[in-house]
């Protein structure tokens, strides 16, 4: 699950400080912050596995160091890691997903290291997993992630941009296609509107558009995103639509439709979630979710619980 609100998408890392962090030490112009993302799901996944089963979600811990250097600049790293895999006996340790590091001046930030691309930043899907054979948008499809990430942000309040480069590291470990990405997306009131673009070598180019609005007792999304495949004569696409409704001030009911089409065969989907949280602590919620989808036999079905600090 990528991402969860319909609002727009800045990463806290980069600009301020989560207010769910727990901040371990700060003083002498260091801040040492621990961040967690944990979530274990009851699921029945027809396209996936024969019975019901636990599955583990994210599971993440991140450290975040940041350094005051003085005259509005800081520097900054991460390092982020998952054990997802290792709970369900997949591999025996962590899985370091995230490790970068960065200076930032205002509202401008640089960082180097292994992370997400910006183009990551896209899209208004709003399922805890993916229905079977789907993709969140053509920048998953093709890549929104990498391990020599080059990464510019900047957060001019209404305008955010977002601007990265995966490197191609021919000769390293760490080789792989090139790709560049651009994000930006502008809020006027209640209503967001994004784009993003991506130029993935020997493989894709990319684009996509989307919208969002927050009418109060529900928030209503639409993206889509076309992918031009260098070694065909067809291009790929995915649309999304998704409304978040405000039952209460504790829970609310996502509903959402996606389409794939790669002009051989097209490919619908549908999910709809409950969230919970806790009035007393909104970052413990409880949830449930259905999806189904053309490339399943059945719907998909689960239920979870997530933390988050």
């Amino acid at each position: 699950m990528k991402k969860r609100v319909l609002a727009l998408a800045v990463s806290t890392v980069v600009f301020a400080h989560s207010s769910a962090a727990a901040t371990i030490y700060d003083g002498d112009g260091l801040t040492y912050q621990l961040k967690g993302d944990w979530q274990i799901q009851l699921r029945d996944s027809a396209s996936e596995s024969e019975s019901l089963d636990l599955e583990f979600d994210d599971m993440e811990v991140k450290n975040t160091v940041t350094y005051d250097l003085g005259e509005n600049l800081q520097a900054f790293g991460q390092l982020d890691f998952s054990f997802d895999k290792a709970a369900e006996s997949q591999q025996s340790g962590d899985k370091l997903e995230e490790a970068y590091m960065g200076i930032r001046y205002n509202n401008v930030a640089v960082r180097a290291g292994k992370m997400n691309t910006a183009g990551d930043e896209f899209g208004v899907e709003s399922a805890y997993e993916k229905p079977a054979g789907m993709n969140e948008d053509q920048f998953e499809a093709m890549v929104d992630a990498g391990d020599d990430v080059l990464r510019v942000d900047a957060d001019f309040d209404i305008v955010y941009l977002s601007l990265s480069h995966e490197l191609e590291s021919e000769g390293n470990p760490s080789a792989g296609d090139a790709s560049t990405d651009l994000f930006v997306s502008t809020s006027v009131e209640a209503l967001t509107l994004a784009a993003a673009y991506q130029v993935y070598d020997n493989n894709a180019d990319s684009w996509g558009v989307s919208a969002e609005y927050d009418a109060g007792i529900v928030n209503v999304g639409a993206d889509y995103s076309v992918s031009d495949l260098d070694n065909s004569d067809r291009n790929e696409s995915t649309y999304n639509v998704v409304g978040v409704f405000k039952a209460s001030q504790s829970t609310a009911i996502a509903l959402g439709y996606v389409n794939v089409d790669d002009e051989i065969e097209a490919l619908d989907a549908w999910y709809a979630n409950v969230t919970y949280r806790f009035p007393a602590q909104k970052n413990i919620a409880l949830f449930a979710e259905v999806s189904d989808s053309d490339a399943g036999d059945e719907s998909d079905i689960l239920a979870g619980m997530q933390i988050k600090f």
